[in-house]
């Protein structure tokens, strides 16, 4: 784990649920398949110092099959070919940032070193069989790590943007109480009237970017560029993040 994230969650470590959460996954690593692999479980926490963090997008399970997870939620090392919730992301970077080429590759660690923190709820699962970390401990633990992030004292850029994409991440942040006097919370769709009309919305949550939901309105939320925008009038356009660092050349 990252030196920063080590220190201020130092104190998860020696509570009963993760000290379960441990024997959960020493049982689980000794008879199953368990991805990310063990050195990758804290990749988020490497690439995106807490000190650094502009934005957090919480996803839910890793990938569950081979070649896949590697820590950041949505992420995908070459050369597997980027899964379809990660291709709706592209659509909607295309959609907010006209010149966004879609890319064939599905590494997003060039953006989590600008400051953006992929992020599961759940950090390991058993191949093939998803949802089947969850409830083990680790949502308590990641809980955490967002209030780590909301209680930064120091830092020249205190106000965080989060996205919640789809119920179970708009539940958590709406748990957790994210100050929208300081920080920006994209949970609703940023449409234009005709748009919304169309899709029959008058008040309208972001889904996930899952093909399974993605048609429902995440693809046209505009959560990219309402991002960029709030960062720029909080703390200048140096503050931006360069979505764009992935398009295909």
């Amino acid at each position: 784990m990252g030196e920063t994230w080590k220190k201020a969650l130092e104190l998860e470590f020696k509570k009963p649920y993760f000290l379960q959460l441990k024997k959960f996954l020493l049982a689980e690593t000794s008879s199953n398949v368990v991805y990310p692999s063990i050195d990758n479980i804290y990749s988020w926490s490497r690439l995106t110092p807490l000190e650094d963090v502009k934005v957090v997008i919480l996803g839910q399970d890793p990938y569950h099959d081979a070649g896949q997870a590697h820590g950041l939620s949505f992420s995908v090392l070459p050369p597997t070919k980027p899964p379809g919730s990660l291709k709706n992301i592209y659509k909607q970077l295309e959609t907010d940032f006209p010149g966004f080429k879609a890319p064939k590759t599905g590494d997003l660690t060039p953006i989590a070193k600008q400051g953006v923190l992929w992020l599961n709820t759940s950090l390991t699962v058993r191949a093939h069989k998803a949802g089947s970390h969850s409830r083990k401990g680790w949502e308590t633990f990641t809980t955490q790590v967002i209030r780590a992030v909301l209680q930064r004292k120091t830092n020249d850029q205190p106000g965080v943007v989060f996205m919640a994409w789809g119920l179970p991440a708009q539940k958590t942040f709406s748990a957790i109480g994210i100050d929208q006097k300081k920080h920006l919370l994209l949970k609703y769709l940023y449409l234009n009237p005709t748009y919304a009309l169309i899709l029959k919305l008058s008040y309208p949550r972001s889904p996930h970017p899952s093909p399974l939901s993605a048609h429902r309105g995440f693809l046209g939320n505009g959560h990219f560029k309402k991002a960029n925008e709030w960062l720029a009038a909080k703390y200048g356009k140096d503050a931006e993040i360069d979505w764009t660092v992935m398009s295909a050349k």
